[in-house]
């Protein structure tokens, strides 16, 4: 599993700048990809897709009393890779 350290981590060797610098533009890319709340997909071509996707209302049901009830509607995002991303994947 990959964490954000890690991630920043590679991307300070890769581009030969400082730790600090690959954590702040990390930060601030996640940042991005929050505030565009009005844009329902962010497209990062041969990457993938960020998709916001809201799940309607559900019925639950806890296991233990068998009682039932509702789920409210949540903000979800969903990503999906690209070809190019499948490819070096597999």
């Amino acid at each position: 599993m990959s964490t954000k350290l890690s991630i920043s981590r590679n991307i300070a060797n890769e581009l030969g700048i400082p730790l600090k610098d690959s954590k702040l533009f990390l930060d601030n890319f996640l940042l991005i990809l929050k505030k565009e709340s009005k844009v329902k997909k962010v497209k990062l071509s041969g990457f993938g897709t960020f998709y916001k996707h809201i799940t309607p209302n559900r019925i639950g049901r806890n296991p233990k009393t068998l009682e039932s009830y509702i789920i409210k509607p949540a903000k979800k995002l969903i990503f999906k890779a690209s070809v190019k991303t499948k490819e070096t994947l597999n």
